[in-house]
């Protein structure tokens, strides 16, 4: 079988809509920094959004996974030759879903021997960044998987408490935690 490679910069580019969107927001944010806060906070504003975009754009675009003989090597972006998970190492391959008010994305993950999980970059499917292909490229990756082990090795691993946890969920349990400590530090100060 010929070794698969899935790369970040084939896959996560921003469309048209989005560029346009972004530049609007751009503005809109440039010219109230301008206004409200004078051309040093506009210059802060703008040097602290490069700060933040600027390596995010570079580690998406950077990221990638490679499944061949050897395994599974996967890159996030830091440095150049990514690390290769062996054949040996891998007890499951599956897709994990996680459901927001934006739609559904679905990553291929992988777990090791000692229970850890790896998510595949580039190999990612979302209503923000669609792969058509992406059904038939997860059951490539199980196919090289399949060949490559011993069925005896292939363990599913059980459900964890972050297979259940979701985005909204988290997000209302750390309101509830940021309101409970805020009373507390208001109670205790007067």
């Amino acid at each position: 079988m010929n070794e698969l490679i899935f790369r970040g910069k084939d896959r996560y580019r921003p469309s048209w809509p989005q560029l346009g969107f972004l530049g609007v927001l751009l503005v809109a944010q440039g010219a109230l920094a301008v206004f409200r806060l004078g051309a040093v906070g506009f210059f802060w504003m703008v040097g602290g959004t490069a700060a933040i975009v600027g390596p995010a754009l570079l580690i998406s675009r950077r990221c990638w996974s490679s499944v061949g003989a050897a395994g599974i090597t996967i890159c996030w972006g830091i440095g150049r030759r990514g690390r290769t998970y062996p054949w040996q190492e891998i007890r499951w391959i599956d897709v994990r879903e996680t459901k927001s008010q934006y739609g559904s994305s679905f990553a291929v993950r992988m777990t090791m021997v000692g229970g850890k999980r790896r998510t595949l970059p580039g190999l990612q499917h979302s209503d923000t960044y669609p792969a058509p292909d992406f059904d038939e490229q997860f059951h490539r990756v199980v196919n090289w998987w399949e060949l490559s082990t011993d069925q005896a090795a292939r363990v599913r691993p059980p459900k964890q408490l972050r297979d259940r946890l979701t985005p909204t969920v988290a997000g209302v349990v750390a309101g509830i935690l940021i309101a409970v400590v805020t009373g507390l530090v208001f109670a205790a100060r007067g």
